[in-house]
């Protein structure tokens, strides 16, 4: 399940290093986003990463249910 795509396109992945650094910054000044060239292209790659963790929401679903109706009948 490893080479799952995240949804969280618009913000970017932390680490442990980051959590602890982000105790100690009082004033909010470590937050990191990902950055795209215009909001339309944020948006759009936000939206397509979206839609793909969708489909393999039903991929998992298929996966799951097809193997257990299988064996029912």
């Amino acid at each position: 399940m490893s080479d799952k795509v995240k949804s969280g396109f618009l913000y970017a992945d932390p680490s442990f290093l980051s959590g602890v650094s982000r105790t100690l910054d009082l004033f909010g000044t470590y937050d990191a986003y990902n950055i795209s060239r215009t909001p339309s292209e944020a948006d759009t790659c936000a939206l397509a990463a979206d839609w793909i963790v969708t489909g393999q929401d039903i991929q998992d679903a298929m996966d799951t249910l097809i193997p257990q109706q299988e064996e029912a009948a």
